[in-house]
């Protein structure tokens, strides 16, 4: 691990692999398309500092401040981003397949078409994030806290998002299917079209929420509060265990 580097060695384009950047404060820097592998950027102060189409991957950014950071299309694969505060930045077509982010800070983050798939983010906030068409496939997001982001026609197959809050989200067209929502509140959310064939929300709460023509074929809504949801439209199959003490049709359900 290379040390002593100062700021001025800090250009666009710059090649820094396995450099320690530890605790330094790079607020505004300019990395545009540089090489940072496996560098170390631990609990590094990257607030507003152009990182577009960087290679991080493998960085360490545990508890880094990167607020307002400029990170579109950048490489984060396996980088390690716990706990740090990414709100306001711009990850636009990123990557951050298997990124370690559990307790990361997300709001208001631009996630556009980002690539999060398989990536670890237990008690992430994704608060008004834009998540739109991103990728989180069989992600770990466990406790995660969505609440008002846009997710529209992102991919949530066969994610963990057990136990989270996703409150007035707006997922329409987005595919949950396979994915686990238990015991998480989805309340007020627009979830029109979506995909949730053969999902686990059991013990989920609906109150308030849309699913018009949404695809609930198989899905496990056992012990679920579906107290003024919107399932018109919705497909379900016939002879649903959920199913049996309600009305169907009352419902606008549409069995096959």
């Amino acid at each position: 691990m290379r040390s002593g580097i100062r700021r001025d060695d800090l250009a666009p384009g710059v090649v820094l692999t396995r450099v320690d950047l530890t605790r330094q404060r790079l607020t505004k820097v300019d990395l545009s398309g540089a090489d940072l592998r496996q560098a170390c950027l631990l609990e590094a102060d990257l607030r507003e500092a152009v990182l577009a189409g960087a290679n991080l991957a493998g960085v360490d950014l545990g508890r880094a401040d990167l607020r307002g950071a400029d990170l579109r299309s950048a490489d984060l694969d396996r980088a390690d981003l716990h706990k740090a505060d990414l709100s306001g930045a711009n990850l636009q077509d990123a990557s951050l397949h298997l990124a370690e982010m559990n307790g990361v800070d997300l709001t208001g983050c631009d996630l556009t078409r980002t690539s999060l798939d398989r990536s670890y983010l237990k008690a992430a906030t994704f608060t008004g994030a834009l998540l739109v068409e991103a990728d989180l496939d069989r992600s770990f997001m466990g406790g995660a806290n969505l609440q008002n982001a846009l997710a529209r026609q992102a991919n949530f197959a066969g994610t963990d998002l057990s136990n989270s809050s996703l409150i007035g989200i707006d997922a329409s067209e987005a595919d949950f299917e396979t994915a686990v929502l238990a015991g998480s509140d989805l309340s007020a959310a627009d979830l029109t079209g979506a995909d949730f064939s053969r999902t686990d929300l059991r013990g989920c709460r609906l109150w308030g929420t849309v699913l018009r023509r949404a695809d609930l074929t198989d899905a496990d809504l056992t012990d679920t509060d579906l107290s003024n949801a919107d399932l018109t439209g919705a497909l379900v199959r016939h002879g649903t265990p959920w199913l049996e003490p309600l009305d169907p049709n009352a419902l606008g359900l549409v069995v096959h």
